[in-house]
């Protein structure tokens, strides 16, 4: 794997889960990492006290001037942005005949359009650098579908047609966008789901078990690496064989 010393990477839900992981995984490969958040102060705190030389930032990515904001704060800290992962997400999870509109727009916003807000407003700085790693962490929901979670799946299918789109206007450019599409992994968020349902989760699972956050972790480490400019507009599914 080539070098990644000096370089930095924005990884938005950053300081726990699988943020947490592939903030991990970059800094142990000599990335500054810059750890998006936008409400725990304390873990975010116990972040920089992990990864020093590492920052965090604070901010609603459903907000287009607060991901413009986070942006050139990276910048002007760090003086430069290698990668962006766009990992923040949140659930309101309810049928469609009992979802409100507001709870629709929230997570489209925040999965969504956030993801499309942070890439707009890096892409000039790797357009002038001729380089880039931009990865946006989807979900199996996004290619399955799931019983009360429309809105979680269309934003998780939309970051699908986002890569292939922004892959195809910037391939010359040397910047590559990719997608990671995790299964059900052990995070805070699969834990608060009852037991006897995640039983059920796990029996559908052919690996029969959980992921792990490192091992979406790695897939990222992979697309960020500079040798890794030939792998643009991808889905890459890591799901223990659940969907195929």
């Amino acid at each position: 794997m080539a070098d990644m010393n000096g370089q930095v990477a924005l990884v938005t839900g950053g300081i726990r889960g699988i943020g947490a992981a592939i903030c991990d995984r970059l800094a142990a490969r000599g990335m500054t990492v810059a750890a998006g958040y936008s409400r725990d102060k304390e873990a975010a705190d116990r972040f920089l006290e992990s990864h020093r030389g590492s920052s965090v930032h604070q901010g609603n990515i459903g907000a287009v001037e607060d991901c413009e904001r986070v942006v050139q704060e990276v910048l002007n800290q760090h003086g430069r942005l290698d990668v962006l992962v766009n990992n923040a997400g949140i659930t309101a999870d309810k049928t469609v005949r009992r979802m409100t509109p507001g709870e629709w727009d929230r997570v489209v916003q925040v999965n969504l359009s956030g993801a499309f807000y942070l890439s707009r407003a890096i892409l000039q700085h790797m357009l002038d650098r001729g380089s880039g790693r931009i990865v946006n962490i989807s979900s199996i929901i996004g290619e399955s579908g799931n019983i009360g979670q429309a809105n979680y799946a269309a934003a998780k299918a939309g970051l699908f047609g986002l890569t292939m789109s922004l892959a195809q206007e910037t391939a010359r450019k040397g910047i590559t966008v990719n997608s990671v599409a995790p299964g059900y992994v052990s995070t805070e968020m699969v834990a608060a789901v009852p037991q006897d349902a995640l039983d059920r989760v796990i029996a559908k699972i052919p690996a029969g078990r959980l992921g792990e956050p490192d091992e979406i972790a790695r897939v990222v480490e992979f697309l960020a690496d500079p040798e890794s400019g030939f792998i643009t507009g991808q889905i890459y599914s890591v799901n223990g064989g659940q969907y195929m």
